[in-house]
């Protein structure tokens, strides 16, 4: 689905059905580097049982064009910008990694508009190490390979996302160099790490949200700790899931993240 948001053109699967801005809407925001593809089964699944859809992809990412969102706040702003330009008077909002934080900002701003939150594989604040950062500004091929061996808790995933036998790594890495040369106007991935390193507002952010909000966590998770998730499920009074995977967790744990993300949504 393709909508004109700040009169640049962006795009938003809806899992395989047209969109109904009248069925309860859910927004996936995906995360650094990534587009609406990590979120595939996910929003196909919720097609198919009731919802509205929308995955997005970020601004400069995937099939979204126009100039990169410079920060989560200008994201958050995207995001509505881009419900209103669908028709959607409320959402449930549900973001991965730096899109857990683009999630927050947006329902902290428009609380009486967000109907849940939900955050997946976040921490915060979301610091980036100085090692990764330097990496990507000058190798970003090297960083992308070190933050694949960060994402997964094994070598192999058993069913897997899309399907099984499927090499989620490889998935991974391909998925990344597509954003990465995609992007000409930039370096995408030290952009994104460094809008994830910056955003200091979440515990502002959380006192503003109204909503029930549920984080879904991977107890393996080497790119975002759990334990640096604690204060602000505390702020959130969220109800924390924790399962059996690593940062990339909707590809390693596509059926309990599915799961979770149902009982999230009731």
């Amino acid at each position: 689905m393709k909508l004109i948001v700040n009169d640049q053109e962006a795009y938003a699967y809806t899992g395989g059905k047209p969109f109904d801005p009248a069925l309860p809407c859910v927004v996936l925001v995906h995360g650094a580097l990534n587009d609406h593809s990590v979120f595939t089964l996910l929003a196909r699944s919720l097609a198919h049982h009731g919802h509205s859809v929308l995955a997005v992809d970020l601004p400069g990412h995937g099939r979204s064009s126009g100039p990169v969102a410079a920060s989560v706040e200008a994201a958050a702003d995207w995001l509505w910008a881009l419900l209103d330009a669908a028709g959607v008077k409320q959402a449930a909002l549900a973001g991965h990694s730096m899109g857990s934080l683009i999630a927050l900002e947006a329902a902290s701003r428009q609380p009486e508009r967000a109907t849940r939150l939900v955050m997946l594989g976040t921490a915060y604040p979301m610091k980036v190490s100085e090692a990764l950062l330097s990496t990507a500004r000058e190798q970003p091929l090297k960083a992308i390979d070190m933050v694949n061996a960060f994402s997964f808790a094994g070598i192999a995933s058993k069913p897997s996302y899309p399907g099984p036998g499927a090499w989620l790594q490889g998935g991974e890495i391909a998925l990344k160099r597509r954003m990465q040369a995609k992007q000409t106007a930039l370096n995408l991935f030290e952009h994104d790490f460094r809008m994830c390193d910056s955003y200091a507002g979440g515990l502002e952010a959380a006192a503003q949200v109204t909503c029930p909000a549920t984080f879904i966590l991977g107890d393996k998770d080497q790119m975002t700790s759990p334990r640096q998730a604690a204060e602000l499920a505390r702020a959130l009074n969220a109800r924390v899931v924790s399962l059996a995977a690593g940062h990339s967790l909707m590809a390693e744990a596509p059926d309990p993240v599915w799961n979770a993300l149902r009982q999230a949504l009731k």
